[in-house]
């Protein structure tokens, strides 16, 4: 007798069709994997398909695959990836799409169907850098409006950009270089030469 997930995988290889690129279980979850251009189909399928009915979308994330793998990755850098839940038939669903562009990441909102989509999407713009085409609102949200850069990419400095601070003489908040001297902040782990697990 097939499993729940077997069922789920044949049914979303049956609804999806040739719009999958890729599908794997592991770890008790599907992952699902579609281009750029198919994006808003599967979307939509996957919400409205009445054996998948996946009316939430409980995660987006952004994702900066630069050195994934200690850099032995190859492949897009950047993706965005879902979680999806189905209240009606308890099944969850992963489903993960490559920007096409590393230079400029942009992929299709989808704000008309999950609306929770907008803040999730203005965190990824935030912090990745992703971009989402159609956006009703797409602007910062966690960091500052005059922010510069995007702080969860790998080749974010730890330490930023500029700091922040307030300037007692001018009686305002005034921006310059970061005046912090880079240091490793990884504490030194020291064991004894005769310890042994178990």
């Amino acid at each position: 007798m097939a499993t729940k997930l077997e069922l789920l995988s044949a049914q979303v290889k049956l609804a999806l069709g040739v719009n999958i690129t890729k599908l794997t279980i592991a770890l008790g979850e599907i992952t699902v994997e579609c281009k750029v251009a198919d994006m808003l189909e599967v979307c939509a399928k996957l919400h409205n398909h009445a054996e998948l009915k996946f009316e939430q979308l409980i995660d987006l994330s952004g994702v900066d695959y630069s050195d994934y793998a200690d850099g032995t990755y190859e492949g897009a850098r950047f993706a965005v990836v879902l979680h999806l839940l189905s209240v009606s038939l308890n099944q969850r669903l992963r489903l993960r799409v490559f920007a096409e562009d590393e230079d400029f990441p942009v992929l299709p909102t989808l704000v008309d169907i999950w609306p929770v989509a907008n803040w999730y999407e203005r965190e990824a713009f935030d912090l990745f850098g992703i971009m989402f085409e159609n956006h009703p609102d797409l602007r910062r949200i966690l960091t500052d409006y005059g922010f510069v850069g995007h702080p969860f990419r790998k080749d974010f400095p730890m330490v930023g950009n500029v700091e922040m601070r307030y300037d007692p003489e001018q009686q305002r908040v005034v921006y310059q270089p970061v005046s912090i001297e880079l240091r490793n902040n990884v504490p030194r782990v020291i064991r004894d030469e005769g310890f042994h697990n178990g």
